[in-house]
């Protein structure tokens, strides 16, 4: 596959490679989430090349005493490596020995009821002459640290924190709010995004930034514009706009230092799954967001779905590239999407680089009141890095049981077969791509030399159903309608993935269970913004003692949903296996050159399987690539526990290590007194893998 211009081809020129990187970066380095400013997740070292991967060993290993999900990805600064831990205590070790210097628990400066953290994907770091500061997330707060020390740096804030609930121009002061995916800083402001919740009692997600010294606010962006702004008319009901949330960043942003942009994907609106309150296109949710980075005024945007009904928000901060395409330089911003594409824009104006058409989705929704969007853009190029459509002739067939099993079950759902865009009904159907992808929140990794993105995905389907939202007289019912069912399902069972509660009350006393609502626990988050009397009467209905108030006292949204998601749940077989044909995960390598696969291989095992002679089938994954100079593209991600090295080049596999549990996370390489190392997070405890509390560390002898 030819990645020049035929010209330069006939000149006879021989060039292994054209490689651009930004001017300025320190790619040996690794000190921003995605690796640098670019979100490349490139690193420029060549000690570890596919010649040598074979001999790497462990060179360290650091136990955090708290196993849990860790999605971190450290970075790097000097020889110190900065990450967070399951519970959110932050971490300073050597690089070079996994020796502690210092660690902070975050609870000890943070007294509040809300004590709920959440998963957390690491830390930002600013330098300006001998001040070095780590900002981190936890719960709703935002926290300065010491670098040098891990002591919250008093200046800033109240006493080294802010609340992110407040300067977010919304006029409730309680409601739930965390930034999982740590910000990023231009010159001397930091840029935050959130993560919200996901009914209507959510808050607008307006990109925030703030003054690295003192923590004051420098500017908002309205991603659910108000009025007079620019997009307020894609929005048809206003009178209910105000109650209208999300549209958030919680997946990460990536930074052009150069023309001082900082590029924001956005996630969906409010309600997920029914929008019949939000009629129209919306924006800016499901944007790319080019933002001045100095005031954060609009550059340019580009929406990847219009009125979104199936939970598509962009998941991943985007990487900055430059590549050749017939025969010129082009500077894009290359986004991956849940659903299998790439948009590539020019990162100056937004135009697409590769033709991106509008294509009509004539599917009429079955609920009462939405009102679908007759249009989708869809990318010419480059290729989908994953399967667009789940057909009967896709169904799972390892075994006659396991077709049979799937195929009923397939019949009874609308499959939406010849579309993604099938909208969610009360029939039930399948999703696919699914909630989790295609790709996810580990992101991709650029490669500047071949030209090459790199991204796992999913492909795994789910299902859907909507059910009318009835009134109850129960008011803890209404309550749980609410707050929990989207995640729990109605029937309290829960999806594989989230645990069921319907037997809660075998296992919690009243005021332990009051307790957890208030606080959260791990992936769970806190309730603290519902009133004390709300919490009461939830406690009651999930000990199933509940009253029959016949209303709930305080309610956070002037809107109801007509009609709420349940049946949230992967399509799989009884023992657990994807409902449809493998590969169901993949590693993919797309040549931006062309826009074509350069090669897809299959992402992780079943040992199961693998005994039966049944070969690589690959799995869910979760967490990103780091690509290098030295040839070697290196992987976690999968279910099957291990950690990996690829040849990026062809993608044939290189290297595997097993990990004490799984790597749900992205590596980070960097380097110590000129000696190379690549470091993984192995917290486990997702996707019914076991716990873990681990960083390792690997080099060669």
């Amino acid at each position: 596959m030819n990645r020049f211009p035929r010209w330069l081809l006939l000149l006879g020129l021989a060039i292994p490679f054209f490689n651009h990187t930004d001017p300025g970066t320190d790619y040996s380095e690794w000190n921003t989430y995605g690796g640098h400013a670019d979100a490349s997740r490139y690193s420029s070292l060549t000690q570890i090349t596919p010649e040598n991967v074979s001999k790497l060993q462990l060179a360290w290993e650091y136990h955090t005493g708290q196993p849990g999900q860790m999605q971190c990805q450290p970075i790097a600064i000097n020889g110190t490596l900065y990450f967070t831990t399951a519970n959110i205590n932050v971490v300073a070790v050597a690089g070079a020995t996994g020796k502690e210097r210092w660690r902070t628990d975050l609870s000890d400066y943070w007294k509040g009821e809300n004590a709920w953290a959440g998963t957390n994907r690491g830390v930002t770091y600013w330098k300006e002459g001998e001040e070095q500061r780590i900002f981190v997330s936890a719960g709703p707060n935002l926290f300065c640290l010491d670098a040098r020390t891990g002591k919250p740096v008093e200046s800033f804030g109240s006493q080294g924190k802010i609340d992110l609930q407040e300067d977010l121009d919304y006029d409730q002061k309680s409601f739930f709010i965390v930034s999982n995916t740590p910000g990023i800083i231009y010159k001397d402001v930091i840029i935050m995004g959130m993560r919200l919740s996901e009914g209507l009692d959510a808050a607008p997600g307006h990109v925030r930034a703030y003054d690295v010294r003192t923590g004051k606010r420098r500017w908002i962006f309205h991603t659910i514009p108000k009025p007079g702004e620019f997009g307020y008319d894609t929005w048809q009901d206003k009178r209910k706009l105000p109650f209208i949330g999300g549209v958030n960043n919680w997946a990460g942003m990536s930074l052009d230092e150069k023309r001082g942009i900082v590029y924001v994907p956005t996630g969906s609106a409010t309600y997920d799954f029914y929008g019949g309150y939000r009629k129209g296109k919306n924006l800016f949710a499901n944007c790319i967001l080019a933002l001045d980075a100095a005031t954060g005024k609009r550059i340019w945007h580009y929406q990847t779905v219009h009125h979104d009904l199936w939970d598509r928000d962009l998941p991943a901060n985007p990487n900055l590239v430059t590549f050749q395409k017939d025969g010129q330089l082009v500077e894009a911003v290359a986004q991956i999407t849940k659903h299998g594409f790439v948009f590539v824009l020019d990162r100056a104006t937004g135009k697409p680089v590769y033709p991106i058409p509008e294509k009509s989705v004539p599917m009429a929704s079955e609920l009462a009141g939405e009102q679908t969007w007759p249009t989708q853009p869809m990318p010419s190029w480059p290729e989908p890095f994953m399967r667009q459509a789940f057909h009967e002739k896709d169904i799972i067939d390892l075994s006659n049981e396991h077709h049979t099993e799937i195929l009923q079950r397939f019949r009874t759902l609308k499959n939406g077969a010849n579309t993604m865009w099938e909208p969610p009904s009360r029939q039930g159907g399948i999703l696919f791509p699914g909630f989790d992808g295609g790709g996810e929140w580990g992101g991709a990794a650029f490669d500047p030399e071949s030209q090459y993105l790199y991204v796992n995905a999913n492909e795994m389907p789910w299902t859907v159903t909507m059910v009318e939202n009835k009134p109850t007289g129960n008011a803890g019912q209404q309550l749980y309608a609410s707050n929990c069912a989207n995640c729990h399902g109605l029937d309290r069972k829960g999806n594989g993935s989230i645990p069921a509660i319907d037997q809660v009350e075998a296992k919690y006393k009243p005021s332990d269970l009051a307790t957890l609502l208030k606080t959260g626990r791990g992936s769970m988050p806190s309730f603290n913004h519902l009133s004390e009397s709300n919490r009461s009467e939830l406690v009651a209905f999930l000990l199933k003692k509940g009253s029959e108030k016949k209303e709930v006292e305080a309610k956070t949204s002037a809107l109801t949903p007509p009609y709420l998601m349940t049946g949230y749940s992967r399509f799989t077989t009884k023992d657990g296996y994807p409902g449809i044909k493998p590969p169901w995960g993949t590693l993919n390598a797309i040549d931006l050159n062309t826009g074509k696969i350069a090669w897809k291989v299959p992402l992780g095992e079943y040992a199961a399987l693998k005994v039966k002679g049944i070969p690589a089938t690959g799995t869910e994954n979760y967490g990103g690539p780091a690509v290098t100079a030295g040839g070697v593209l290196f992987i976690a991600a999968t279910k099957d526990e291990k950690f990996r090295a690829f040849d990026k080049k062809t993608g044939r596999l290189l290297w595997e290590t097993s990990l004490p549990a799984a790597g749900y996370a992205t590596p980070c390489v960097y380097q110590v007194d000129g000696k190379q190392y690549v470091v993984i997070a192995a917290g486990g405890n997702k996707v019914g893998t076991k716990p873990g509390d681990s960083y390792l560390a690997f080099a060669l002898p």
